[in-house]
């Protein structure tokens, strides 16, 4: 033999004598010896079995159709052999079961984990004779050449759980548990809270109907009935009319990992058998070829290669406890509660109206019975200023300069003199049309492009709105049948958005309702579960009829609006001077938007409710983001937020265009200005939601147009428009702005011609900056609550502004005014202190927000947020009467006495 022959045969030799050998092959089915013997329960078998031996104990027990009793089954296999596990087959009367011990369940990225230890409890069948003895029979069986094995059997105590007891047992994921709940005759639902010490490991609470198998296993758990997942605290409420049998099984299983809890996920050691490139791209969540290349690569599936890892002690308490959920009783009770609140806000109406009503007419009594000067006189009329409910106006000083030096006043003078020179045949002409005009004139002849245009009298417009102290009819001189029309396109226009808004939102949450009815999965809804009452398909019936509020009151101002109205065109048709002449200009539109901007904020708020999550933002289109390789699916505070704040940030610039309005009714903003300024905040919401977490980019920039945006409007402002960019005779704006920079406040040390506009915008800048730097160092998780955080502050700050300068200015808050703005900072504060309570989160996982989850505590029925939705409406309504009777006082005063600030 040559040496190379003899080589190859050495070599042949050593790898036959370094393989494994053959497994055993299985003798026929004929020839296998079959051990049957009778079993026990409460006796643990300790045995072994083989690839040609069959174990089978048979058991028996007796069953009673009024008592049910849980049977559990124990394993153990002492061998280490994964790769020929035993299998056990258990099988009943109507149902079998088999599991593989070790028992191999599947996490993340298809990670394995191997388990010793196995408990089942069996399914048990119904029996309609009063006691049957029952027989079922447990097969041991195997491939590997000799396994030991520990089995018991044992009853299950508890198995059935009582109303109001509690119970406390273990589960693992190899050892799950369920019992058994049956509806007492009289309790028609009932809510299920499961509790535990330990927020890990990670578990799923399952509620199913009494059908075999039972689905206790982490990777099919979630097949049939309702299933949530659970860190410290769970609950489901179950209604007896979705189970035929008036019972149910309450599931229990432990999760292999705790990603879905928000938790990290395990070290997971590698096969020493794998290439070091091979490992390396699994860590990575990388695969193939791919690795190292920069591609992006599916989640690995070299990790088939891995070794199972055993998870010894992952073991988790928990305390079980089934309570009788509210009656039909309490549901009519509490739509009567909620009802009755907001209604009382119509009668509460109702009778001051009434009041109000005796009123005007005893005064129209005592005006026809004296004689009145003209108002052209400037002279006071011959009525006592209590009756007519103010002050003598013509000592008030204006901000700055009502200090009563001869300097100020005679600046006062010129201011009115000039005012009346150059533009009192405006008002002439005014009073003329309206006079004249048929009230039901068709207003198509009026172009847009006529709403803000004063092309003939530019000049007047450029001299009268840079004068250092303004009156009201400075700034009321546009015809007011183009006003009208003006700023009822704010209503038009937010009723359309609202219906174009509205109708896709509802089309999403129904579906969600429909998704989550029908899988079963509660974590796709944010609820608060330990204070969520059903109502025919609707999970949260509580959460959506607290809503009602915003509706009924956001009706009831339009019917206010409305009134008013109708007052002012009839003292117009009758040619009353206080209307012509006296009071802040009424224009109603923005007040109806803001009405219906209320209404569809309680609309939109029910339908997030109806299923609230992170995607209902917007129309429910907010692309998810991508998952982490390490981390699994996206978090809640990776998405969205709810689909009413749009209608937050329209409430809050509606009310600060109102408030400016009121003494710039010729400047105002125009509706597509406004509405198109709006959906700019809305887009910058979403991108910051979507893209603005941890994002320095998007920071920088959002800051940079934050602060450009405030100086901006901060020139608009305090020149009253009277500024362009961009016109060929304002080609060195830039230049000229840094030389009166220049002579005025380094030069000269001159102060600002407009002190108190300057006070304004200063506070503003410095707000809106600070707001911005806080942004841009902290960057919070929820964008969209930032972004509305800055338009409440402006608006604040706006309106404390205007009661210091009202007041400042000789004028003074009537009794109704200051009532509702007492009221309603009372009702705000007590609202924003259930408003933080944080009944759920986002920016934890479903099983983590629950942890938030409490009790109800008003009728057993309304929970924390639900008290928020009804203070917050009215505060919301009370604001509004607040804008809208604020200058309620200066009805009788004339608009060339009525300053502007």
């Amino acid at each position: 033999m040559s040496g190379a022959a003899a080589a190859v045969l050495a070599w042949a030799l050593l790898a036959g004598a370094l393989l494994p050998p053959p497994p055993v092959r299985p003798l026929p089915h004929g020839d296998r010896q079959v051990h049957e013997k009778e079993a026990q329960f409460n006796t643990t078998y300790s045995d072994w079995v083989h690839a040609n031996m069959l174990n089978i104990y048979a058991f028996n027990h007796s069953v009673r159709r009024n008592r049910t009793e849980g049977v559990r089954v124990s394993v153990n296999v002492l061998s280490d052999q994964k790769d020929q596990p035993v299998l056990f087959v258990v099988r009943q009367k109507e149902a079998v079961v088999s599991f593989q011990v070790p028992l191999i369940l599947r996490g993340l990225y298809q990670r394995k984990y191997a388990y010793q230890e196995v408990s089942r409890t069996l399914c048990q069948p119904q029996t309609k004779a009063e006691v049957e003895t029952q027989h079922f029979y447990v097969d041991v069986s195997t491939l590997s050449l000799n396994t030991s094995y520990q089995l018991r059997v044992t009853r299950v105590e508890n198995f059935v759980l009582r109303t109001n007891e509690r119970f406390s047992f273990n589960a693992t994921a190899a050892q799950p548990q369920y019992f058994k709940y049956e509806f007492p005759e009289e309790v028609d639902s009932v809510i299920v809270k499961v509790t535990s010490a330990m927020a890990f490991p990670c578990s799923v609470i399952s509620i199913q109907d009494i059908l075999c198998p039972v689905y206790d296993l982490d990777n099919n758990v979630a097949f049939i009935g309702m299933y949530q997942t659970m860190t410290k605290k769970a609950a489901i409420t179950v209604q007896k009319k979705d189970f035929p049998s008036h019972s149910f099984y309450v599931v229990v299983v432990v999760k292999t990992e705790d990603e879905a809890c928000g938790g990290a996920l395990p070290y997971y050691p590698l096969s020493k058998n794998a290439s070091p490139g091979l490992q390396w791209g699994c860590l990575r969540g990388l695969c193939g070829d791919k690795v190292g290349t920069g591609q992006r690569a599916e989640p690995c599936p070299c990790l088939l290669l891995d070794e199972p890892v055993d998870q010894h002690n992952r073991q988790k308490t928990l305390e079980v406890m089934v309570s009788p959920a509210i009656t039909s009783e309490a549901y009519v009770r509490s739509v009567l509660f909620c009802l009755g609140i907001f209604l009382s806000f119509y009668i509460l109406t109702l009778l001051i109206a009434c009041w109000e009503g005796c009123r005007q007419h005893k005064r129209k009594g005592l005006l026809a019975a004296m004689d009145s000067p003209s108002l052209d006189t400037g002279h006071s009329r011959g009525i006592p200023s209590s009756f007519l409910n103010h002050g003598s106006y013509d000592s008030y000083g204006y901000g700055s300069f009502g200090n009563g030096s001869s300097s100020s006043t005679e600046g006062v003078t010129d201011s009115l003199g000039s005012a009346e020179v150059s533009y009192s045949y405006v008002g002439e002409r005014s009073l003329e049309n309206v006079a004249g005009r048929p009230r039901l004139d068709s207003l198509s002849s009026v172009e847009e492009d006529d709403y803000d245009t004063l092309a003939d009298i530019d000049y007047d417009k450029n001299v009268i709105r840079t004068k250092q102290y303004l009156c009201v009819a400075d700034l009321a001189r546009k015809d007011k049948r183009v006003l009208r029309k003006k700023y009822q396109i704010y209503f038009w226009n937010i009723a359309t958005i609202a219906v174009f808004y509205a109708l896709p939102v509802i089309q999403l949450v129904i579906t969600y309702q429909t998704v989550v009815n029908v899988t079963g999965n509660q974590d796709i809804c944010y609820y608060n579960f330990l204070c969520a009452h059903p109502l025919g398909n609707l999970s949260a019936f509580n959460n959506i009829l607290s809503n009602l509020g915003y509706v009924l009151l956001g009706l009831l101002f339009l019917l206010i609006i409305l009134q008013r109205e109708i007052n002012y065109n009839r003292a117009l048709l009758r040619n009353d001077t206080h209307a012509l002449e006296c009071g802040i200009p009424k224009h109603f539109g923005l007040f109806y938007a803001m009405g219906t901007a209320l209404m569809m904020e309680g609309l939109l708020s029910a339908c997030y409710h109806v299923c609230p999550n992170y995607t209902n933002f917007q129309f429910g289109e907010c692309p998810p983001s991508p998952p982490h390789p390490h981390r699994g699916p996206p978090r809640p505070s990776d998405r969205c937020a709810p689909p009413d704040t749009s209608f937050m940030y329209m409430i809050a610039g509606l009310c600060m265009l109102k408030l400016y309005q009121k003494r710039h009714p010729d400047i105002n903003a125009s509706a597509y200005s406004a509405y198109a300024c709006l959906a700019l905040v809305i887009f910058f919401s979403v991108v910051g939601v979507v893209f603005g977490k941890g994002n320095t980019a998007f920071w920088i920039v959002f800051s940079v147009i934050h602060i450009v945006a405030t100086l901006l409007l901060s020139t608009q402002l305090y020149y009253m428009g009277r500024w362009k960019l961009g016109e060929e005779h304002d080609s060195g704006i830039l230049r000229r702005i840094l030389h009166v920079l220049y002579t005025d406040c380094v030069r000269q040390c001159s102060g600002p011609m407009y002190v108190d506009r300057m006070v304004l915008l200063v506070m503003g800048n410095i707000i809106n900056w600070s707001l911005a730097a806080y942004g841009l160092i902290v960057r919070p998780n929820d964008f969209a609550s930032y972004l509305l955080a800055i338009g409440i502050c402006n608006l604040l700050l706006y309106f404390a502004f205007y009661i210091i300068m009202k007041l400042r200015s000789g004028e003074r808050i009537k009794l109704i005014p200051l009532l509702c703005i007492i009221s309603t900072s009372v009702v705000w504060g007590f609202a924003l202190f259930f408003f933080f309570q944080g009944l759920s989160t986002w920016q934890k996982t479903p099983a983590e927000s629950r942890e938030h989850n409490r009790d109800c505590i008003l009728l057993d029925f309304f929970d924390d947020h639900d008290i928020w939705h009804f203070l917050s409406s009215i505060a919301m309504f009370g604001s509004f009467l607040v804008l809208l009777t604020l200058d309620d006082d200066l009805d009788c005063v004339q608009r060339d006495k009525i300053y502007v600030f």
